[in-house]
């Protein structure tokens, strides 16, 4: 029997958080993890019709992870948005525009089209929605992030559970110089509002898996969650890393444009590995990455006086080692194009990097059973 969403947000017992992350077309990376995780599931649970919006409680993601996110909450599996992602990536990133300074690189009309025939006249509040579900999008004009929410207790739900889905994901998608905001209504104390958002990546959270924790936990958010290792799982997905190299040098080593252009990769790194190490350090993960050689992998250290959840993190470093490793040395003439977000021409080999990637990093030993559905 398929749990409702009171179920999923309100029965006792133990929670599961999904939180995807940012990165344009190279989402079909990160759906290699997800495909993995669905049929380890289905193959551990003896239900090959299970879905992703069965196990997780709360599904979330930032931009691309955002699309991703709503489709698995819908009760799309994670195959089916996978073929999506192969299909029509293409269209997504082919219309460019030719006042892109003006509107941004991409006509947005493409993944307008895709998010209303995929998700129609869903809403916030519609019962299509099967589990838990956060859209990161940031507000333009106040600079602030918003965890757009379907929980009926959040605040102001009454009259936001009307947003409509795709536009929602579209704001969340609306990268700067890629797409243009996208303008939404909606209510605050102050009564119905009107503004333009922008991709939530531009934030701490393009790596959104510390804020869906807070979602789930802080008493200004409607879940209230317990937290411990053995209540609380956080598994997060991201859509491939590397260490920047292309620090200004030369003549115009230190021009205003060199440092404009790096400046938001630098930053955006930063904030996924802060988010990283705080995630480690307050959980017990079986996936702990080393941070830097100096505090290590944090598997001995511990924030409080025990684990305040399980946390599980996959991602692939795009570098010629690793590529070498997961059998994709192939790749590696083209792997600054693959770190291009918007280079669809890309997603099958990125896809292909996912599946390897998976297929060595995931373990069903990684999820405790005290997670498995009754």
């Amino acid at each position: 029997m398929q749990p409702s969403l009171h179920d999923h947000l309100t029965r006792p017992g133990p929670k599961r958080i999904l939180a995807l992350d940012g990165g344009g077309i190279r989402g079909a990376l990160s759906l290699g993890f997800l495909t993995a995780i669905e049929a380890m599931l289905r193959d551990r649970h003896g239900r090959p019709d299970l879905r992703l919006c069965d196990y997780f409680d709360l599904i979330g993601g930032t931009s691309t992870g955002a699309v991703i996110a709503a489709g698995l909450a819908i009760g799309m599996s994670a195959a089916e948005i996978e073929k999506l992602y192969l299909d029509f990536g293409g269209e997504v990133f082919a219309a460019h525009r030719r006042l892109a300074a003006v509107r941004g690189r991409f006509d947005a009309a493409p993944l307008v089209t895709q998010l209303q025939k995929h998700f129609g006249d869903v809403c916030l509040g519609s019962e299509a929605i099967r589990t838990g579900l956060c859209i990161v999008a940031k507000r333009l004009d106040t600079n602030s992030v918003w965890p757009l929410l379907n929980h009926p207790g959040a605040m102001y739900y009454a009259h936001n559970s009307r947003m409509q889905l795709s536009q929602c994901i579209r704001a969340s998608t609306a990268a700067p110089t890629y797409f243009a905001p996208e303008r939404l209504s909606f209510y605050t104390e102050t009564g119905e509002e009107t503004a333009d958002f922008i991709d939530g990546g531009i934030s701490l959270y393009n790596n959104p898996a510390l804020l869906l924790l807070m979602v789930a936990t802080l008493r200004g958010f409607p879940f209230h969650w317990p937290t411990g290792a053995n209540k609380l799982l956080l598994v997060s997905i991201g859509t491939g890393y590397w260490q920047s190299t292309q620090v200004p040098s030369g003549p115009f080593s230190n021009a205003v444009w060199e440092w404009a252009r790096i400046v938001p990769g630098l930053l955006g790194g930063d904030a996924s590995w802060q988010n990283q190490l705080i995630l480690q350090w307050m959980s017990d993960s079986p996936t702990a990455l080393m941070i830097d050689r100096e505090i290590g992998d944090l598997r001995d250290d511990q924030l409080g006086p025990a684990p305040l959840l399980s946390y599980l993190r996959y991602n692939v470093e795009l570098d010629a080692a690793p590529l070498t490793t997961l059998g994709c040395a192939d790749l590696i003439a083209g792997l600054e194009s693959l770190k291009d977000m918007s280079n669809a021409g890309n997603r099958e080999a990125l896809n292909r990097i996912g599946h390897a990637a998976a297929a060595t990093q995931l373990q069903p030993t990684h999820f405790p059973a005290t997670f498995d559905l009754a």
